[in-house]
């Protein structure tokens, strides 16, 4: 039986919110327990006595959206949170034990020790709810069927290092279950992440636990767009294929954005007030295409494209879009990735209850963001779903940077490094 560590981080300019369901049968009583404040006055932790863990939240999120990419079903516009859906997982996989928990540990490229990562958790997630200068937050939450028992040490750990509370609900009652733990999603994301957990999802007998992320962010550019330069220019959605969109345009100006390119794309980085958190834009070069991209892409060359990044003058181009997702179901791609065992009955999910008999059952996600001149306003949301283990579920001229075709970003907390979301805009009008 091995145990493991976690990892969950914040978002940087998108709201998100994780649930995780758990089911089972018997339930003891516990009492509520309160929620960690946000700190207001001096950061939670040195930086520079900090080791930075987020190879592992990288790594998974380069590994999921390859997945989406592929899926028939997402070829058009595509936003995830990879922070969001690693936080739930994690939180989950606090609880699994033995293969359950060697596979969950795989997926998430988790290669801390438990102390290490559960220290790094827990700054990441005061120093995520540390700010001055942009609008960005997280949250986590169990909730409990009245009556379940479920380990003090489970409700411990995640509240320590995940500030999740613990509230006692009547999930007999599907409808207003959903409604509160809804209720405490959109409050968290500002409303923009509704109905994250529909009533069918719980059932009155067998869900037990539900485990929530919620995140948002919003943040104003450093250097803003005007208003008065935005025009309708041609995107080409498709090959030989153009809609008129509106455009923002940043040119002939002094300012200095960090980019670089090489044979497949351009890159460049737009930075929020506070300089703190990003988006960066990869764009296809001619001939290639997003899946180019993303094929030639995991944590490591990442990395190394963002170090080989300077300070440039270049004109950019951008278009105003907005995306929001449909339910995204993830079994498919975290089995196809590694961890199958979770989603049936073999799954050991005794950390959480003493006893296990627990599997999850489905693993959702939703997202949103809108970008314009001002900055960005995003949200997101997931949820685990887990179920009584009783049955197996199924140069010297000037740059420019014209992003009038389809494209690929990241939002990125720049002191950890860790990506808090990732997209494609494929048509900024669907």
């Amino acid at each position: 039986m091995n145990k493991k560590p976690i990892i969950a981080i914040v978002v940087s300019l998108l709201i998100i919110g994780t649930a995780v369901v758990v089911l089972t049968t018997n339930f003891p009583q516990f009492d509520i327990t309160k929620e960690t404040e946000k700190p207001n006055d001096e950061p939670p932790f040195p930086l520079g006595n900090r080791t930075s863990f987020d190879d592992a939240i990288n790594a998974f999120s380069f590994d999921v959206f390859k997945k989406f990419l592929t899926d028939a079903q997402h070829e058009g516009n595509v936003f995830t949170s990879p922070y969001s859906i690693f936080t739930a997982l994690a939180m989950t996989y606090e609880g699994a034990k033995g293969t359950t928990a060697d596979e969950m540990k795989e997926v998430l490229n988790i290669q801390q020790d438990n102390e290490s990562f559960h220290e790094y958790m827990q700054s990441l997630y005061q120093y995520l709810n540390y700010n001055k200068d942009y609008n960005i937050s997280t949250a986590n939450a169990l909730w409990i069927k009245e009556s379940y028992p479920v380990l003090n040490e489970y409700k411990d750990l995640i509240l320590t290092y995940y500030g999740g509370a613990s509230t006692d609900i009547d999930f007999s009652n599907p409808d207003h279950a959903a409604q509160i733990i809804n209720g405490w999603i959109e409050n968290k994301t500002n409303n923009l992440i509704k109905d994250l957990i529909s009533p069918v999802d719980i059932d009155p007998v067998l869900t037990v636990l539900i485990l929530t992320n919620a995140i948002y962010f919003k943040g104003t550019w450093q250097v803003q767009f005007d208003e008065k330069n935005t025009t309708e220019r041609p995107f080409e959605r498709a090959e030989e294929e153009y809609t008129d969109v509106e455009t923002m345009r940043l040119t002939d100006t002094e300012d200095q954005f960090n980019y670089t390119e090489n044979e497949l794309m351009q890159i460049v980085e737009l930075p929020y007030t506070g300089n703190e958190i990003s988006m960066t834009i990869l764009l296809p070069k001619e001939g290639y295409d997003v899946e180019d991209i993303i094929n030639s892409m995991d944590h490591e060359r990442y990395k190394e494209l963002i170090n080989s990044m300077n300070n440039t003058e270049l004109d950019i181009y951008l278009p105003k879009f907005t995306i929001e997702t449909p339910l995204y179901t993830l079994n498919k791609y975290l089995t196809e990735l590694g961890m199958p065992t979770a989603f049936t009955a073999d799954a050991d999910f005794s950390g959480i209850n003493g006893f296990g008999e627990l599997l999850i059952s489905k693993v959702l996600h939703k997202a949103f963001i809108e970008v314009n001149e001002e900055g960005t306003e995003a949200a997101a949301a997931t949820a685990v779903i887990v179920d009584l283990n009783i049955a197996d579920p199924n140069s010297s001229q000037r740059i420019v940077f014209d992003a009038d075709h389809p494209f690929i970003f990241m939002i990125q907390h720049k002191t950890t490094d860790a990506i808090l979301f990732m997209g494609k805009v494929s048509d900024p009008l669907s």
